[in-house]
C-alpha cells in the first residue's frame, strides 16, 4: 500500500480546517496557502470528501468547506478510503496474476496479506482528526485565526 499525494493532502486539508478554523467554513485559498497544496487539486479532493460525507460546503462571502462531523468522529481511515479506495495490501480477487501459481501458497499468502490489511486499516482508524489537533498543540504549533475580515480604506 502506498498513500498518494491525494490522500496525504486530504488529511492535511481536513486537519487544517479543524485546527485553524475549529471546523467552521474555510475557503480553499486559505487552506492552499497554509498547506502549500495547489488550489485546483484541493477542489478535486474536497469533492470526493464531500461525497463521502466528511465535509460540507457553504456558499457566499463567509462560505467554504467545513467539517460535516466533529473532529473526534473523523478518522484517518475515513479520509484515506474516501480518496484512495479500500485500504489493502493484497491483490484484488479479479487480478489475473492472482489466478496463476500454486493454489495452496496463493491461499496462504493472500490470507496473510488480508490480515495485514486489516491491521493497517485499524491503525488508520485509531487516529482521529482531534488526535492530530491535540498533537499539533502539544508540539507548540499556533492556531492561525481565519482571515475573515477585509479592510478597505
Amino acid at each position: 500500500m502506498k498513500l498518494s499525494n491525494k490522500g496525504r493532502y486530504g488529511v492535511r486539508a481536513i486537519f487544517d480546517i479543524a485546527f485553524h478554523n475549529e471546523g467552521r467554513a474555510t475557503q480553499i485559498k486559505e487552506i492552499a496557502e497554509r498547506q502549500a497544496i495547489p488550489p485546483r487539486f484541493l477542489e478535486q479532493i474536497f469533492q470526493d470528501l464531500k461525497r463521502a460525507g466528511l465535509v460540507a460546503s457553504r456558499r457566499g462571502p463567509r462560505g467554504g468547506y467545513q467539517l460535516a462531523k466533529a473532529p473526534a468522529e473523523i478518522r484517518l481511515g475515513d479520509i484515506v478510503r474516501a480518496l484512495e479506495g479500500p485500504i489493502a495490501v493484497s491483490a484484488p480477487k479479479d487480478d489475473a496474476s492472482a489466478q496463476e501459481g500454486d493454489a495452496t501458497s496463493r491461499q496462504v499468502t493472500e490470507e496473510a496479506f488480508a490480515e495485514v490489511s486489516k491491521r493497517i486499516e485499524a491503525c488508520f482508524d485509531d487516529v482521529t482528526i482531534e488526535d492530530l489537533c491535540e498533537r499539533g498543540e502539544a508540539l507548540g504549533y499556533r492556531r492561525r485565526p481565519p482571515s475573515r475580515y477585509v479592510y478597505v480604506i
